[in-house]
């Protein structure tokens, strides 16, 4: 491979990278809100003398989907860096 074919790659690379970067930032204050909400539900559910609606539950499945979403992104990003080392360890003739 070339190093403009490598350097193309590697433009594409971190610009996936500052673009999942991005997306985390959002999903953390996402999650913090979802899990409050979540936390909260129950605890109504906890002190509500009269039957409990689904709500808690929803609200909990929403808070662990963004959950599941958000390590989905983190090892996304683990796997992008590992291909920018190395694609930067190709450059450098390494």
């Amino acid at each position: 491979m070339g190093p403009w074919s490598t350097r193309s790659k590697l433009t594409r690379n971190a610009e996936r990278l500052r673009s999942l970067r991005d997306e985390l930032r959002v999903i953390d204050e996402q999650l913090a809100h979802l899990a409050d909400e979540a936390a909260d539900e129950e605890l109504r559910a906890l002190v509500t003398e009269g039957p409990v609606g689904s709500e808690p539950r929803e609200a909990r499945a929403h808070a662990d989907a963004m959950a599941r979403h958000r390590e989905r992104v983190i090892a996304e990003i683990r796997e992008r860096e590992q291909r920018q080392d190395e694609l930067l360890d190709r450059m450098n003739g390494a």
